[in-house]
């Protein structure tokens, strides 16, 4: 199998997954009109500057982002289990090619769930600059390098018995410390905490609407370090892996 043919077979395979498009793109498009509609003409949202319908459009992207890019671990467990990754190593597809397809795909569903949320926000009546639009979803594209990795390292670490708990445990831990479904105090327990995971910075990608230029300096190096962390973590387990097959 060559590397545009596993490439097209992933994403057909993502695409008529039902449960991963209601979980990762369905269900935080739900809990958007949920919180932000009611909400719609709200301005100044617990004093962070920032319209309901913008933050709370913002923080669910983030969510969905988040579990579109950590839904690769439950494929590569799948994968795992029923041998399927054997019989790729025995084929022409490269170690690079293999990885580079699911964190492709991974990007590619991500881009969905952010532009199926911006058009309801533009419902809702979220309107920005096309530049303020752009840095946004840049900050949100590098804030998901970290969770393409963790995907990659959880999928070669766990089976599909334990992933599914790991997944939904920890995407709603991340979202409830990190301000997906309520503005953080500027200081105070868990906002120390929050500021050094990447997906607080994913939330505060929403900064940009503020005039700003975005993160911080902070954000870009918790962003990093998580990054380099994790994708060192996912080649060790994904050779590991290999070398026991």
């Amino acid at each position: 199998m060559n590397s545009l043919a596993y490439t097209r077979y992933e994403l057909l395979r993502a695409f008529r997954n039902k449960r991963f498009f209601f979980f990762s793109l369905g269900f935080p498009l739900l809990l958007y009109f949920i919180t932000a509609a009611p909400n719609k003409d709200e301005t100044n949202l617990q004093g962070t500057g920032l319209s309901a319908p913008l933050y709370f459009m913002v923080s669910m992207a983030s969510w969905g982002t988040m579990t579109a890019m950590l839904g690769t671990g439950a494929r590569i467990a799948g994968e795992r289990e029923v041998g399927w990754n054997r019989q790729l190593r025995i084929s022409p597809l490269s170690a690079f090619a293999y990885l580079r397809a699911k964190v492709a795909i991974s990007y590619l569903l991500a881009g969905l769930a952010i532009v199926m949320l911006y058009t309801s926000g533009t419902i809702l009546g979220v309107r920005l600059p096309a530049d303020e639009w752009l840095g946004m979803t840049g900050l949100i594209l590098v804030g998901l390098i970290p969770f393409a990795a963790a995907g990659i390292f959880m999928g070669h670490k766990l089976n599909t018995d334990t992933i599914g708990p790991a997944l939904g445990g920890g995407t709603a831990i991340l979202a409830l410390v990190s301000g997906t479904w309520f503005p953080l105090d500027s200081s105070g327990f868990l906002h120390d905490i929050a500021v050094d995971l990447p997906s607080y910075w994913l939330v505060q990608a929403n900064r940009v609407a503020l005039g700003g230029g975005g993160w911080p300096l902070r954000g870009w190096v918790v962003v990093a370090v998580w990054s380099v962390a994790l994708t060192f973590l996912a080649a060790r387990a994904y050779r590991a892996d290999t070398e026991r097959a």
